[in-house]
C-alpha cells in the first residue's frame, strides 16, 4: 500500500517526478545492497566449500550489477533530498 500523496505533490509535476525518482532510487538501493550481501554470502560459502569458476562468476556478477545499480541510485537519492530541502527552505 503506498502512502497518500499530499495535494501539493500531486498538482506539481516537478514534485511528482521527484517522488517517482525517489521511489526508483529506493528500489535500486535495496536491490544493489541485496546483491552485495549475496556476493558476501557466496564468498563465505565458496571459502568454506571450494572456490571454483562458477562461484567466482556469481560473486563477480553480483558485485558488478550491485555497483551499476548503487552508483546512480545513491547520487540521485542525495539529489532528491537536496531538492526537497531547498524547496522547504524557500517555502515552496
Amino acid at each position: 500500500m503506498s502512502a497518500p500523496e499530499s495535494p501539493r505533490s500531486s498538482s506539481d509535476p516537478v514534485r511528482a517526478r521527484r517522488a517517482m525518482i525517489a521511489l526508483w532510487t529506493k528500489r535500486a538501493n535495496r536491490l544493489g545492497y541485496l546483491l552485495f550481501a549475496a556476493a558476501i554470502a557466496l564468498f563465505i560459502v565458496a571459502f568454506i566449500v571450494d572456490f571454483n569458476d562458477t562461484m567466482v562468476t556469481f560473486i563477480t556478477v553480483c558485485m558488478v550489477i550491485g555497483s551499476i545499480l548503487l552508483a546512480p541510485a545513491i547520487v540521485l537519492g542525495y539529489a532528491v533530498k537536496a531538492a526537497e530541502k531547498d524547496d522547504l527552505a524557500q517555502g515552496l
